[in-house]
């Protein structure tokens, strides 16, 4: 004889004597210590865990009242993939800490990458080829997901717009998620310039356009003559790459020429200036240092001078 059974939603005896808030609380994420050991990197992670002064403030935290916030990971076959939680690894690491605080989820490979992406969007400095890559995995992810995606420069925001729902949640315009994305079409040495603050965005997204070795040619020039092009010089570049007449007295002789209200400039290489200054130190933090400090050699100077005719 067959009896009809009904389905009360619970799944096990003892949900039966469970409370609602008990059953909620089996829901929330839990968290783990893991091993160090068995966390492997995010692959292809676009962000960088830099020995800086951020970092050994982070130790320093760390080691006075632990990880305050879990790192997310998800299981794989040797272990688990870090999804945020880089730096924390690292400086529990470098404290000779063996386990850290983790919230285990299984996720797909394009969750993963999304939540990768947007918890790291929320640090307070990030370079430009940080978020070039990081918008370019997420739009590839958005995509994958069966997202609408339109990868030209149109003007005109559509529904379900990917770039526009990625620059929602990292405080960009449509338009600016689409320049930075542009910048995973440079070559790495000009990408560095970009980093360095000695390319502007504007004119390296004209630059992206180039072909590779049209890019290296123009890299080339411009490391020998340390200049490097206006917006406008850029246009110009690409215009003559669609031509084809890009080469190398053609970029030699455009770059050459004289940009509008064009100052004197002395130029100290970055690198040569970084071991006075904390790592992430900008450009723009540098010159303002400098210039205080020539200011102060120059009060200086003149008071020994006026000492001395005493």
């Amino acid at each position: 004889m067959k009896f009809d059974t009904i389905n009360l939603g619970l799944t096990g005896y003892d949900d039966l004597f469970m409370s609602s808030e008990e059953r909620e609380d089996m829901k929330k994420p839990k968290v783990e210590e893991i091993a160090i050991s068995e966390l492997r990197p995010f692959k292809d992670h676009p962000f960088r865990v830099k020995e800086d002064e951020e970092m050994e403030q982070l130790k320093k935290s760390i080691h006075e009242s632990g990880v305050l916030v879990p790192a997310l990971a998800r299981p794989t076959e040797d272990g688990y993939e870090l999804i945020s939680g880089h730096r924390r690894m690292a400086a529990c690491a470098a404290l000779g800490l063996e386990t850290m605080p983790v919230i285990v989820r299984k996720l797909t490979d394009e969750e993963a990458v999304i939540a990768m992406v947007d918890s790291n969007l929320q640090r307070e400095h990030l370079l430009p080829s940080e978020k070039a890559f990081a918008y370019k995995m997420k739009m590839d992810a958005l995509k994958a997901q069966g997202k609408r995606t339109d990868l030209t420069l149109s003007q005109v925001a559509t529904k379900l717009d990917a770039a526009a729902e990625i620059g929602k949640s990292a405080g960009e315009s449509r338009d600016q998620v689409f320049r930075y994305i542009r910048l995973t079409n440079l070559i790495p040495s000009i990408l560095k310039m970009v980093d360095e603050g000695r390319v502007a965005l504007t004119p390296a997204v004209e630059i992206s356009y180039l072909q590779r070795f049209e890019q290296i040619a123009l890299y080339r020039i411009m490391d020998r003559d340390d200049v490097t092009p206006s917006v406008y010089q850029a246009k110009q570049l690409r215009q003559l790459s669609q031509e084809e007449k890009l080469n190398d007295e053609s970029i030699a002789a455009l770059i050459s020429e004289p940009k509008a209200n064009q100052k004197e400039f002395v130029r100290v290489p970055c690198e040569k200036l970084r071991r006075y200054f904390p790592q992430n130190a900008t450009p723009k933090q540098m010159q303002e240092t400098l210039l205080r400090a020539m200011e102060f050699y120059r009060q200086h100077s003149r008071t020994s001078m006026e000492r001395e005719v005493r």
